[in-house]
């Protein structure tokens, strides 16, 4: 692996090695939305030291504290469109009803104990409406164009004229719901229950933890490997 300086991005830093996800999560740093940023302006808009997050990755490197032991940069694209959506979509598909039930329960029952729970709600139920649509977009228009691309030696034909098109509103979404999981990290103090909170209202807060996790490297896989790599592979089949 290359050495980790200031000027290298977020999401470069993430895709070499995933396991340095956890270290970015720990300072609340947006490695997959705000993948594109140097090391250093990350750390700056942090009021943390470059260096010190340095060793920070430096040691989680010798550590070998692999996500899931996956190396998803090395995967083929057609791979890694499957991986995707066997894999977070899946869970997205199988999550989000069940997030949207408890986030209405819990508004409803503990609302006045905490007004915020009432926005809470409003977010959960327009995060999953736009991620139920943006996986209907990639499964139905991007990513069976990216498999194409994959397994050719030839240039497919492209209905929206190139890759670069949907990746750009793809990206767009992204960063939608990197503010959305962003709000919901505020109206939660971090996805933390008040002493008083149920089982529901815990499981509810542990439920959005977990998305949030799932998403960062969901988007992570997508707008730092996936959507560059399809880019390139379109510019290389034009020739």
């Amino acid at each position: 692996m290359s050495a980790i300086t200031a000027d290298r991005t977020v999401g470069e830093l993430v895709t070499e090695s995933p396991g340095r996800s956890r270290v970015f999560e720990e300072h609340g740093i947006d490695y997959c939305c705000g993948g594109k940023k140097p090391l250093a302006e990350a750390c700056a808009t942090k009021g943390m030291s470059a260096d010190d997050l340095i060793q920070q990755l430096t040691d989680a490197d010798a550590a070998a504290f692999v996500q899931d032991g996956a190396d998803y940069n090395a995967m083929a694209l057609d791979e890694l469109v499957t991986h995707i959506v066997s894999t977070h979509h899946a869970y997205l598909i199988r999550e989000l009803p069940r997030l949207e039930q408890m986030a209405e329960k819990v508004a409803k029952v503990h609302g006045d104990k905490d007004e915020r729970l009432g926005e809470l709600a409003e977010v959960v139920y327009a995060l999953i409406a736009e991620l139920t649509a943006h996986m209907m977009k990639e499964e139905r228009i991007l990513f069976p164009v990216v498999q194409q691309l994959a397994q050719s030696d030839t240039m497919p034909p492209i209905p929206f004229g190139t890759v670069a098109n949907p990746i750009r509103a793809m990206e767009d979404e992204h960063d939608n719901a990197g503010g959305a999981l962003e709000r919901l990290r505020e109206l939660t103090d971090g996805f933390t229950p008040p002493d008083w909170a149920c089982n529901t209202y815990r499981a509810l807060f542990d439920g959005l933890y977990e998305l949030e996790q799932d998403l960062h490297l969901h988007i992570h896989k997508e707008n730092n490997i996936l959507f560059p790599k399809a880019i390139a592979l379109e510019e290389s089949r034009r020739g």
